[in-house]
This record gives C-alpha cells, structure tokens and sequence, in this order.
C-alpha cells in the first residue's frame, strides 16, 4: 500500500499512479535488485568520479548504481541476444552494434556522475565489455556561429547544438563503423575545440550524455522527417530534481567555480572571479532564470516521461526514487 504523502509525490512527478507508465521504488526497494552484484568500486574511485558540488557516496552507488547495473547488464544481453536472431533471420553478416545508452536532464543535476559512475560499473563486468562516454557539448555549434546567429543567449538549447552532426555520429555507430570522430568541447573556453576530436572504435556500450539528448522535434506531415537523436538509444535514462532544488545546486556550483575554475586567466568566465560575491550572485541568479531555467521548462523537462528510467534526486543530492518504464 503507497502512503498517502508518498502517493502525492509520485503523481507530483509522474501523473495519476493508476495510469503511470512506470512502476515507481522506493530507494530501499531498489537497493534489493543489487542481488548478488558485486561491488566493484573503491571509495576513492567515487571520489574522483564524481563531479563538482555533487557529493555522491559509496553507499549510494551501493543502494541505487548496482541495482541499476544490474538492470543494463540484462537489457544488453537480451539486446545481443536479439541481434544475434535477427542476423540469422536475415542471413547478414555484420559486426554487432554498439548497446547505446542516453542520459539526460538539467545542468547541474548531476548527470556527468552518474555517465561517469556506470561506465565504470559497467566496464567491470564479468564480460569485460568496451564502453565509451560520451557527451553532447562537443556538438554545440562554435561560439563564432552562435553569434552570428545571436544565439550565444541560447547555447544548450536546442537549435544551439549541430544536430546533423549528432544524428550522422550515431548513425554511424549504429553502423558498426570504425574510429568515429565526436567532437570535443572545453569547459574552459566555453566553447567547441577546433579540430579536436574522440575516437569511437566500435564499443560493446556507448553512453550518450547530454541536456536535450531526448529531445523531439514537430512530427512532419509528409512522412519525411529527420529522426530524433533518441531513436538509436536502447535504453535511456532521465536525471530529476525538483527545479528549485537545481536552482540551488547550479548557484552553489557557480560560486565554487569563482574561487577555482574562474580564477585561471585562459577561463571564458574569468571575468566573474574579479568581481564582488555579491555581483557574482546576481549573474548566477540571471543565468539560471533566463537561460538554464527556461531551457529546462521548455525542452528538457517535457522529455523526461520518454526515458526508461528516472532517477529523482533529493534536495541532498541523494536519489529518493527510482522509476521504471512498464514492460
């Protein structure tokens, strides 16, 4: 039986329970579907794993990664398992597609950990499979031609990211294709590295990270439309908070970023660090209202009943439910 303070938290997030296309646990109900999996990561290697103002614990990746790892593990063998089939069924040769895998959710929700956290997990399998990360920031349009667009307002939203370029990447992972380029990005700079690139060579899982990786577009009337970045997923997978909470998170992240990352004179944002912590506040606030905020309740959020699985965070980083997509 859901509480009732419980079952007013579910529909919050996820609508009418009763016509819910997912079965919504509990962070103790998930942690029993560990069963048997092991352990396979130090404290010192969550530490560096994880990223900036987002102080994920051994015992949560414990509680909810292994549990959720163990759920991968079963999606990619049933997924081998059918490719296998249907080459048979066609009588192909061919070399097996990667298993890909989309994250997605708001900046500062914590999205990178978690990639980072279940690529490790992952790649330590029994079967030792090849997995790749890697994220959607190197397929922003350059700062050059944002401007020119006048764009630079809008970067992480929808039209701010090169989709050709990530829909012919994929496809060519799909394709089994050799030492695929993804472009990089640097934080830094703040913007896309000129010919600077990673290699994808054919992994057994790719993880693709990213704001607005489930993002759809208007279905086109004749048929002939553009495919969306998450038709090559096989599994996806939505990061949650409420957005007040992320509001916090992205504020607090900005002003450590004053006293660290800011301070380095090659920094796009430099500039911040030289100012009062009161003015450098008033600029995190304005970012997170008319940008990121905007961008979360106009294109990410709305994609969130898409994904396989949710992960809804607490006010203190800690994951408090876990949703899963109905069979």
């Amino acid at each position: 039986m859901v509480s009732k303070n419980r079952r007013a938290k579910i529909e919050k997030i996820f609508g009418d329970v009763n016509l819910s296309p997912y079965l919504v646990f509990g962070i103790d109900e998930w942690a029993e579907f560990r069963a048997d999996t092991p352990l396979t990561l130090s404290e010192a290697e969550v530490e560096r794993l994880r990223a900036m103002n987002d102080p994920i614990a051994l015992d949560e990746v414990q509680r909810i990664y292994l549990s959720l790892s163990r759920l991968l593990s079963s999606h990619v063998e049933a997924a081998q398992n059918l490719y296998q089939q249907r080459r048979q069924f066609l009588n192909t040769k061919g070399h097996k597609t990667p298993f890909v895998i989309g994250i997605a959710g708001s900046v500062a929700v914590g999205k990178s950990t978690t990639a980072r956290i279940l690529r490790e997990l992952m790649a330590r399998w029994p079967s030792s499979p090849k997995v790749d990360l890697i994220t959607t920031d190197g397929f922003l349009l350059p700062n050059e031609e944002l401007r020119s667009r006048n764009l630079m307002d809008r970067k992480g939203f929808p039209e701010s990211f090169d989709r050709r370029r990530i829909l012919e990447f994929l496809t060519d992972i799909k394709s089994g294709h050799r030492n695929v380029k993804a472009p990089l990005y640097s934080h830094m700079v703040y913007d896309v590295l000129e010919g600077k690139h990673a290699i994808v060579d054919r992994p057994d899982i790719l993880i693709f990270e990213g704001i607005n990786v489930l993002q759809t577009s208007e279905l086109p009337r004749d048929g002939q439309g553009v495919p969306f970045v998450s038709d090559f997923f096989d599994f996806s997978i939505y990061i949650d908070a409420d957005a007040e909470v992320i509001r916090r998170w992205y504020i607090d992240r900005f002003m450590r970023l004053r006293d660290t990352a800011f301070r380095d004179p090659q920094s796009f944002f430099h500039r911040y660090a030289e100012i009062s912590p009161d003015a450098a506040m008033a600029i995190a606030i304005d970012l997170w209202e008319n940008i990121n905020l905007r961008n979360l309740k106009e294109n990410i959020l709305p994609t969130r009943l898409r994904a396989d699985l949710v992960l809804h965070k607490g006010a203190d980083h800690g994951v408090d439910m876990v949703a899963l997509r109905r069979m």
